[in-house]
């Protein structure tokens, strides 16, 4: 049984469960309790606070963690990383009062900043030969400006919306963080067999992303230049229609350009396109 320590609530919660479901890991729908264990799977998930996965992780309580690259890199805990997961996108910033001008890294020589991320505040500051009061904050680490608990803040920004209704603005980027699948070092043989599988799911969900299938039918005589307008992964499926000189394409293209190929594929002559989304690719 492979156990996975996932952050207990949060965007970071919401976006982990959607991909184990999606790699089809059943948990149970009943009231999260503090371990729950798969119904279909060798997995139980065990919900921890987010600055705690790293070390449950590190120490064995957990065999695999997913939580935000900021966590994992503040708590400096031996585990490694083994899957970049691509959601929860965020990063870490310094962020000043707007209605102060801003001559660089050096104003912030002899203030005070409030941050949840001492390590990698001191770390930046010392690379920039910058010496500031650091104030460790848990909470609403925005706000320490505007009641002059600090002169600047150090916190994640993920849109921006937070800084901007306290009056900030967003001056240096630290570091950019994602969610990030990590595991204990010393994992055994058979535990290493499980997370090979939840791998094979997990890319195979991650492959589908931002894909459609694509079926049309084509006039015999423009294939060649439909299939030449065709950034398929592979060569797309062609089969004879009933219909004399007509076939059905069969193809796989990504959301980014999608639009830009259905329009030359109008123009060249294919009809009847069918869109349809893709949950899963092996690839």
């Amino acid at each position: 049984m492979l156990r996975i320590a996932v952050q207990a609530k949060g965007r970071l919660f919401e976006e982990t469960m959607s991909l184990l479901t999606e790699s089809d890991i059943k948990l149970s729908p009943s009231k999260r309790t503090l371990l729950v264990q798969s119904s279909n799977f060798p997995v139980e998930v065990l919900f921890l606070r987010d600055d705690d996965i790293p070390q449950s992780v590190a120490t064995g309580i957990a065999d695999l963690g997913i939580v935000g690259e900021n966590e994992f890199v503040e708590k400096k805990e031996d585990a490694e990383i083994i899957k970049r997961l691509g959601f929860s996108k965020c990063r870490l910033s310094l962020a000043m009062p707007k209605d102060i001008d801003y001559s660089g890294v050096s104003w912030f020589h002899g203030k005070k900043i409030a941050t949840s991320y001492p390590v990698i505040l001191d770390e930046f500051l010392k690379k920039h030969g910058v010496k500031a009061e650091i104030h460790v904050i848990t909470g609403s680490v925005e706000v320490a400006p505007g009641i002059g608990l600090a002169d600047a803040i150090f916190d994640i920004v993920s849109s921006g919306s937070t800084l901007v209704s306290n009056r900030l603005k967003e001056v240096e980027v630290v570091m950019k963080s994602e969610a990030l699948l990590i595991a204990n070092k010393k994992l055994s043989l058979e535990k290493k067999e499980i997370v090979e599988e939840l791998l094979f799911r997990m890319n195979a969900v991650e492959t589908a992303e931002d894909k459609k299938y694509v079926l049309m039918n084509a006039p015999n005589e423009k294939l060649d230049d439909i299939l030449a307008a065709l950034p398929g992964m592979k060569s797309p499926t062609v089969m004879p229609l009933a219909q004399e000189g007509w076939c059905s394409v069969h193809t796989v293209l990504d959301e980014k350009c999608f639009w830009e190929i259905i329009g030359k594929l109008k123009m060249l002559g294919a009809e009847g396109i069918l869109v349809l989304p893709i949950e899963k690719m092996i690839l």
